[in-house]
């Protein structure tokens, strides 16, 4: 049944992503038409929710990240002391990781960063197109406004594409499921028409809001016959699947269809600690350390990625300590070490000797370093490059 679930899943990921290949006319007009050769250099950015350091790499909490402590630990540089020292909710976490200063916005993404981010520095100073710089976030208010800041010569004109595929998968599940019949009811054999019919009309997909064309968005019979499938067994099941999950896929594809030089990539099952579930904060860290394996395969195997790709990964920030008056593990709002200090592994083409950097840095490094790595120097930014790099 896993499979079927995943298969569902893949097949999603590649109409949406060709959904947001398709409707490249919200671009400007005077986009840069250059970019890099898909051989050159490329940086992925896994940024991981509010994870403590207890329940990963702390002796009593290996055993739920046993990809990233036996296969990518060994491999990797490994900063055991990184530190975010701004504010400690989503949304300002990454600002400030993707712009090399600290962020204090509306926690809700309402607000522009307040200075240039990674993707718009990359974009002007080596004039890549849009389609060279990406977010897909498990987390709805990373994706408002983090793709551009509001800084004059900078902002959208240079953003990146930002992709939030659980509410777009919602979107589309929920128009096809009722139409034509009351609010929260749906009439299965009507939603497997629309999807099937989505599935054989590569030209048209208004009926859903996607308009989709080119042979790379024809899926071929043998698709058809997984996806038709496995909405078949969701439907008799109704089994569960993660946000984290279908972003990894969502990502994975972006990867194949436009190895982009910079992709950053959010995941945040692990924040169903908010609801009080230990168990399942504890579930959602093993699914991240397993699709960070996952991804960091499939940057060995794919011909852009392999050999030239750079992966950094982090949690935003750790969570409050147990006995705190805010609930423990439920909350990120302590102002301590549980809460703002925790770790970071960076793997591949720029880590070429495994090391454990103990000297402590900052998650505001990040930008620097990653513009660095891209040839970009002299930034007006707080920031400074990682040692062991």
């Amino acid at each position: 049944m896993e499979a079927s679930r995943r298969d569902v899943l893949k097949a999603a990921a590649i109409l949406l992503v060709d959904q947001w290949a398709m409707s490249r006319q919200f671009a400007f007009a005077d986009e840069p038409t250059g970019g890099p050769a898909k051989d050159e250099r490329k940086v992925i950015v896994v940024a991981c929710g509010g994870i403590r350091r207890a329940e990963t790499f702390f002796h009593s909490g290996l055993e739920n990240i046993p990809h990233l402590y036996g296969d990518l630990l060994p491999r990797s540089v490994f900063y055991p002391f990184i530190r975010n020292a701004g504010a400690t909710s989503h949304y300002n976490a990454i600002s400030s990781i993707i712009t090399g200063s600290w962020q204090r916005l509306d926690d809700w993404g309402m607000t522009a960063p307040a200075s240039p981010t990674l993707f718009e520095y990359l974009r002007k100073r080596m004039g890549l197109t849009q389609d060279n710089a990406w977010l897909v976030s498990s987390n709805k208010a990373l994706t408002n406004r983090i793709g551009a800041s509001s800084v004059r010569d900078f902002g959208p004109r240079y953003g990146a594409n930002v992709i939030f595929p659980k509410q777009l998968l919602i979107n589309a599940v929920i128009r096809a499921a009722s139409q034509g019949h009351p609010e929260h009811s749906a009439d299965r054999a009507a939603m497997q028409l629309e999807l099937e019919s989505v599935l054989r009309n590569a030209d048209d997909y208004e009926g859903l809001g996607w308009s989709i064309s080119g042979d790379e968005s024809v899926l071929d019979l043998s698709m058809q016959r997984s996806m038709q499938q496995a909405i078949e067994d969701l439907v008799r099941t109704n089994a569960p699947v993660t946000g984290d999950e279908f972003t990894f896929l969502v990502s994975t594809e972006v990867m194949r269809r436009f190895a982009p030089s910079l992709l950053v990539i959010t995941f945040s099952d692990v924040e169903v600690a908010h609801f009080g579930s230990y168990s399942m904060h504890l579930a959602g860290i093993r699914t991240m350390d397993r699709l960070v394996y996952e991804l960091w395969n499939v940057a060995q195997t794919h011909p852009s990625y392999s050999g030239r790709t750079t992966l950094f990964v982090l949690p935003e920030f750790g969570r409050d300590f147990d006995g705190s008056n805010t609930n423990g593990f439920f909350n990120h709002r302590a102002l301590d070490d549980s809460t703002s200090l925790t770790w970071m592994m960076c793997l591949g083409e720029a880590a070429r000797s495994p090391d454990v950097v103990e000297r402590p840095v900052q998650h505001i490094d990040i930008c620097p370093t990653i513009a660095k790595l891209f040839g970009i120097k002299d930034l007006d930014i707080p920031g400074s490059p990682l040692p062991g790099l």
